[in-house]
C-alpha cells in the first residue's frame, strides 16, 4: 500500500460505524456526505463500493443506495464499471447551479411565506441552532450540511415537490463547492441570514423574504466566484 493510499484509509478509518446495530441508508448518508465536505475524501478521489460497506459493517447494495443518493444530489459521479467519484465543479457550472437556485428558491421562499406552520418554523430554527453550534465547534461538514438542510427544509414548507426535488439536486452539491473553495465556518452560508429569512417567514412579509434571500444567494455567489 502506497503511503497515499495509507493515509487516505487512516482518514475514513473515523467512519467506522460501531454500535451494535447495523446502520440503514440514513445512518450512512451524512456520515460520507460530512466525509466528503471535510475532505477526508478528496475532490475527485475514487472510493469502492466494497470498502465502505467494510468501514460501515454493511453490504455493498447499502452502499450502492447511497451513493445512488449522492449520484443524484450530483455530489458523487456514477459510471459504469468505474469507481464512484466525487465531483468538482468549475466556475461555469457553479455560476449556473447558483442562477438555477436564485430563481428556484424565490418561488420557494413566496409559497413559504404563504403556507408555513408553526411547527415548519419551529424545525426552520432548530436546523439554525444545529448550524450555529457546529459552526461553534468547528464542526466544518456538519455546518455546511445543516446550512444546506435549511434551504431543503425551506422547500419542503413551499408544499410543491418538483422544486423541492429540483432544490435537492443543486442544494448539496452547492453545499461540495463551499467545502472546496470556503476556508473558515464563519463565512459559510450564513446562519444569521438564514435567522432573517425565517422571520420574515414566520410574519409571511412575501417581499422581505424574497429580498433576504436574493441577498443571501447573492453573497454566497461573490464569495464562491472569487475562488474560481
Amino acid at each position: 500500500m502506497n503511503a497515499h493510499a495509507l493515509q487516505r484509509n487512516c482518514t475514513l478509518t473515523s467512519l467506522r460505524w460501531t454500535p451494535e446495530k447495523k446502520p440503514s441508508v440514513d445512518d450512512i448518508y451524512p456520515r460520507l456526505f460530512d466525509a466528503i465536505l471535510e475532505q477526508r475524501i478528496a475532490p475527485a478521489s475514487r472510493f469502492t463500493e466494497e470498502g465502505l460497506g467494510e468501514l460501515f459493517g454493511v453490504s455493498r447494495s447499502v452502499i450502492r443506495r447511497v451513493l445512488a443518493k449522492l449520484s443524484h444530489q450530483q455530489v458523487v459521479i456514477l459510471r459504469p464499471n468505474q469507481r464512484a467519484q466525487v465531483a468538482a465543479p468549475d466556475a461555469q457550472h457553479t455560476r449556473q447551479i447558483l442562477e438555477a437556485r436564485r430563481l428556484t428558491e424565490i418561488t420557494v421562499v413566496q409559497l413559504a411565506c404563504a403556507q408555513a406552520t408553526a411547527m415548519q418554523i419551529r424545525q426552520l430554527r432548530e436546523l439554525i441552532a444545529q448550524e450555529r453550534d457546529a459552526i461553534e465547534r468547528d464542526q466544518r461538514g456538519p455546518a455546511i450540511r445543516f446550512s444546506g438542510e435549511f434551504h431543503l427544509q425551506l422547500a419542503h414548507m413551499a408544499g410543491n415537490a418538483p422544486l423541492a426535488q429540483f432544490l435537492n439536486s443543486l442544494v448539496p452539491l452547492t453545499s461540495l463547492i463551499i467545502a472546496q473553495f470556503e476556508a473558515k465556518a464563519c463565512t459559510y452560508c450564513a446562519w444569521q441570514e438564514h435567522v432573517a429569512i425565517v422571520d420574515a417567514v414566520e410574519q409571511r412579509d412575501a417581499h422581505t423574504a424574497v429580498a433576504l434571500m436574493t441577498q443571501h444567494l447573492d453573497h454566497l455567489e461573490t464569495r464562491l466566484l472569487k475562488h474560481h
